[in-house]
């Protein structure tokens, strides 16, 4: 007699495997989104826009340190105030990168 195992559930992805309160990539991980990275290196000031427009924020405030420090605090990513101004004076290029990764990230989830 032949054994039939009827499957009732199938294998999901789960929205809470992701990590909510941190930072989807990391601060240098410009290769997985060769896109964003591209626009960061040379259209820093566009990608400044794109961020800010995503955040509903004025275009001048996209690669600000206020900026960052709204983002992490809206989505309680660990970190202090000099931590984000230094990672944006010292790797202006980087955050801005990092961030839209996250948005892009968050938004393709549907927890944005």
């Amino acid at each position: 007699m032949a054994c039939h195992h009827v499957v009732t559930n199938q294998p999901q992805f789960s929205v809470a495997s992701i990590a909510r309160n941190s930072w989807q990539t990391g601060l240098f991980d410009c290769c997985s989104d060769c896109k964003v990275c591209a626009c960061g290196t040379f259209g820093f000031c566009c990608l400044g826009c794109k961020v800010a427009k995503d955040m509903g924020e004025c275009c001048c405030c996209g690669a600000s340190v206020a900026m960052r420090t709204l983002y992490r605090s809206r989505y309680r990513i660990p970190g202090t105030l000099l931590c984000d101004f230094c990672t944006a004076l010292c790797c202006a290029p980087c955050s801005l990168c990092q961030l839209k990764r996250d948005i892009n990230i968050r938004k393709e989830l549907g927890i944005f």
